[in-house]
């Protein structure tokens, strides 16, 4: 059991499955101590601490997995010790932290939250294009410091309304920062997911065939894609130097998607103007890494989806998810390997 700070606010990770339970972790704060009340409505509850205190006790009981922040690691050490369980409900959409093919193998299912942290999501994803475009931190930080005395005029950002959104991924939280984007009436252009005449009308937004003309045209590129094999390293040194040298990229999906040592050379060089990040690779990034050190990069520590309405709406969600395939109903979000 791990302890995590700043994702869901701070929790001690943990979870396991209980006969007719789920192992959740033991919440510090009140708001997330009215979660696990939540979960002792439907299941009997044991946390990953208590666990590993005495396996053998426990292990034959368990029939679920609750998973947030990527935790308990669903290591075959852990599943294996687990023959009773039926369900891992993992929390937000991305399953990259999950082995498909060897969790099937096992006969269990897994589920995720689509949908629920999409509006999070994008909230944080125009936050951060706003925040860096606007300067906002470093607006922030001239007034506070007690070693002002006036106010400069220089600070001087990029105009949001009336430029170019570029959006590479248009599921479904893609599309709801394309919404938001049209309330900027920006310039929208997406890549990926090709959506129906009706939906680019509704956030007049262009289909991109080729993703470099995205990259040459936008002045922000917001990336919303899954991580898979695919979209792994997806903008390299290449990728970055198609884009304009005052344009800004804004990644709310996974650090792999981007190949960080790349984009610290592009920042560094001018090759692109700035850098927004909810997500990288690790998490958190080595005290030393360099993109900490630039002054043209904002990092949030993956906070898209820590609103106290969507955790609470995903633990609602992963218990619907978790009885129902515990009673052998059909799930409603379950996750099939391919």
């Amino acid at each position: 059991a791990g302890h995590i700070t700043n994702r869901y606010c701070t929790l001690e990770t943990g979870m396991l499955i209980y006969n007719h339970s789920l192992i959740l972790s033991v919440f510090e704060h009140d708001y997330l101590k009215e979660l696990s009340d939540l979960l002792k409505q439907h299941f009997h509850t044991i946390s990953y601490r208590e666990f590993l205190q005495n396996p053998a006790l426990h292990a034959p009981k368990i029939q679920a997995i609750l998973m947030l922040a990527q935790s308990p690691a669903a290591e075959p050490s852990l599943l294996r010790l687990l023959p009773s369980l039926k369900v891992i409900a993992s929390g937000g959409v991305g399953i990259d932290h999950l082995d498909l093919l060897f969790i099937a193998s096992l006969g269990v299912k897994v589920t995720n939250t689509p949908g629920v942290v999409s509006d999070a999501t994008a909230d944080i994803g125009m936050g951060l294009l706003l925040a860096s475009a606007r300067k906002i931190v470093q607006g922030h930080q001239i007034p506070v410091d007690y070693k002002t005395t006036f106010l400069p005029t220089n600070l001087m950002g990029f105009q949001v309304t009336g430029s170019t959104l570029g959006i590479i991924g248009m599921g479904h939280i893609g599309y709801k920062i394309a919404q938001r984007g049209k309330g900027f009436e920006m310039k929208i252009l997406y890549h990926n997911r090709n959506r129906s005449a009706e939906d680019e009308r509704a956030v007049g937004a262009t289909y991109c065939e080729n993703m470099d003309d995205l990259l040459r045209r936008s002045d922000f590129v917001m990336l919303a894609v899954n991580l898979t094999p695919e979209t792994t390293g997806l903008i390299g040194q290449r990728e970055l130097s198609l884009m304009k040298p005052t344009a800004t990229l804004v990644n709310v999906s996974r650090g792999l998607v981007v190949d960080q040592d790349a984009l610290v050379k592009a920042l560094q060089s001018g090759t692109i103007h700035a850098a927004a990040l909810d997500v990288t690779h690790p998490e958190p990034l080595p005290r030393d890494h360099p993109l900490l050190s630039l002054p043209n990069v904002l990092i949030t520590p993956h906070v898209g989806c820590s609103t106290y309405q969507t955790i609470r709406r995903m633990v609602e969600v992963m218990v619907e998810n978790a009885r129902a395939a515990m009673n052998g109903l059909p799930i409603p979000n379950e996750v099939k390997s391919q």
